[in-house]
């Protein structure tokens, strides 16, 4: 059998030993444990992330955005999607 063939039964990957299952079952808890902190972190964030958004869609509505070199645009609020009253969704 080689890696290239199509009508493969079974798998190619060697069987874990116990002390790599050990090792792994040890790692994914950390990894989660990890994961969940900064889950929580972000998740403490959300306030002043609300205030970063609130204050950034002014900012566009009264200065603009830059179009080319010093050229700017000034947002009007009817091209603004109004919020649809979901969190923000961050992607870490």
């Amino acid at each position: 059998m080689t890696i290239g063939n199509t009508n493969i039964v079974g798998t190619l990957r060697p069987k874990l030993t116990k002390d790599e299952l050990a090792w792994l079952k040890v790692e994914l808890e950390d990894q989660r444990k990890r994961y969940d902190k900064i889950v929580q972190e972000q998740e403490a964030l959300t306030p002043q992330r609300e205030k970063w958004v609130k204050e950034f869609m002014e900012r566009i509505q009264v200065r603009g955005v830059h179009v080319h070199f010093n050229i700017r645009r000034v947002v009007p609020k009817s091209e603004i999607r109004p919020r649809d009253g979901r969190p923000l969704q961050v992607i870490y």
